[in-house]
């Protein structure tokens, strides 16, 4: 398992387009991967999911991995929420 803080810096936040940038770069790889904020974890590569933890600029969240490409999906991941999901 590996995983990594990353905070959400984009005005809005993780929502509608971010999200499913996010979930289509989630889903390229083999691993289980898991958003989480505060408490509550949800299936990374879940629209539902991602947008029930409502995610709004400057928030801090867990990204975490769990198989055989964890850390390179974590990596890509963090990368995308720090480009402001222009990526």
């Amino acid at each position: 398992m590996f995983f990594k803080d990353v905070t959400v810096e984009n005005q809005v936040g993780l929502h509608a387009r971010p999200a499913t940038f996010f979930i289509q770069k989630a889903n390229e790889f083999k691993s289980s991967i898991w958003v989480e904020k505060e408490e509550r974890r949800v299936n990374a590569k879940s629209l539902l999911g991602v947008l029930s933890l409502g995610i709004v600029g400057g928030t801090s969240i867990k990204v975490i991995a769990d198989g055989p490409d964890e850390e390179e999906a974590v990596e890509a991941l963090v990368k995308l929420v720090n480009s402001g999901f222009s990526d």
